[in-house]
Order: structure tokens, then sequence, then C-alpha cells
């Protein structure tokens, strides 16, 4: 850390879906991207609640790993189960799972019923990524549980041989 001079940060969907980020360093440093600086000259500063939400956040993350350790046990449960079941995910250590499903129509078609079954997912496909690589996005968190989770897997399974993705 003594040889870095500038830390950017992101006050999104790792700190609680907020929004915004920030950049820290020296006093100098700062004072000049704020004279220099098009994005922060021409954008509106961030709200107070949004500021105060990021910083108990931090404060939290800064006393326990509870929350951490909860997410990352969660985010294994849910991608063992989902390929167990035959889905084929982007591999990774981020509770964002992409099931993969390479169809943009299927994608749309599966997340639907998806949502008949009381679980939100969102399907993507091109242009958000590359063409042929359509996908479920699923996104695990700390707060749910077991119950959630086997709700969501139950979901996957029973869409995913209605739709004939896994046998």
């Amino acid at each position: 850390m003594d040889r870095v001079d500038i830390i950017t940060g992101t006050l999104g969907k790792a700190l609680g879906g907020a929004m915004g980020g920030y950049t820290t360093g020296k006093k100098e440093i700062i004072d000049l991207l704020r004279q220099r600086s098009r994005p922060y000259l021409f954008s509106n500063s961030l709200s107070p609640a949004i500021v105060g939400a990021s910083n108990k956040v931090f404060d939290i993350l800064s006393s326990t790993t509870e929350l951490r350790d909860i997410l990352e046990e969660n985010t294994n449960y849910f991608k063992k189960a989902i390929i167990e079941a035959g889905f084929d995910i982007k591999p990774g250590d981020s509770p964002i799972v992409p099931i993969m499903l390479y169809d943009a129509a299927l994608s749309q078609k599966f997340a639907d019923l998806l949502l008949k079954e009381g679980v939100y997912a969102i399907g993507f496909f091109y242009p958000v990524v590359a063409k042929g690589a359509a996908r479920i996005r699923t996104q695990i968190s700390a707060a749910h549980t077991k119950a959630d989770l086997d709700k969501a897997i139950a979901a996957f399974i029973k869409v995913g041989k209605e739709l004939e993705v896994i046998k």
C-alpha cells in the first residue's frame, strides 16, 4: 500500500446495490481531481443516505467476516446443486452465477418460467453478452436462507427439465 497513490472503488452490488463510487488518495491528489476531473465536475454527488449506508457497510466488513463467510457458503451450495442438476455455469468465485443457456430466446423463456415459480432472475443475451453466450444471471446473497436457495434450485431444475435444458 505504501506504493499506491490512488484507490478507486464501486459502491455497487458488492455493497448492497447502492450506486456510484469513490476515489481516495493524498489530499493534494484529491484536490487536483476535484478541479480537473470531468466526471466529477459534471455529475451529481452521491446522496447522503448512500454515503452513510456505504460507510456502515465498510464498518461491518472491517469488523467481521461473518457475512462474507455466509455468502461464500451460500454461493458454493447453490453452484454445487446447479452443476449436479446438469446445468453449465461459468467458472469463478463470484456470487454472480451465470447459468449458460447459449440461446437468447431460451434465456427469456427460462426467466419467464422461473418467475412463475417465484424466482426472479434475468436472461442476458446479445448485446449484453457475446452472441451465443445467453444465460440466466443469478446473484447469491448472504441474506438468502437454505430454504431460499433450495426453492431457486428446485425451480431451475423444474424449468430446465420442462425446456429440455437438462434431463
